[in-house]
């Protein structure tokens, strides 16, 4: 089985939560995340942005925290998505979440 897990932390920049038409609860957040890593020896700064979706109830007693300027750890699962304009990203697919604030 291959492996696809995920853990990052950082600040949301943008929030909105939404029912789809089946019914089920989804919040989706913008994280921008900011560190330093060493590599080769050097450090780095790495900055990224990466979209979170965060799907069913499970989630219902944190999506009115998650808002803007909110820090936050989630773990996941990444996958590709394609926007209607047909452009592809990788988004993350909460599993657990971590409120830092």
């Amino acid at each position: 089985m291959a492996t696809n897990h995920l853990v990052l932390s950082g600040t949301i920049t943008r929030s909105r939560s939404f029912k789809s038409p089946a019914g089920i609860a989804h919040s989706v957040i913008m994280l921008e995340h900011k560190s330093q890593c060493y590599e080769a020896e050097m450090l780095r700064n790495v900055y990224c942005q990466m979209q979170v979706i965060f799907s069913g109830e499970r989630f219902q007693s944190v999506t009115e925290q998650l808002k803007t300027g909110v820090d936050i750890e989630v773990q996941g699962f990444i996958a590709l998505q394609q926007s209607r304009n047909g452009q592809n990203r990788l988004v993350l697919h909460a599993e657990n979440v971590e409120l830092k604030n």
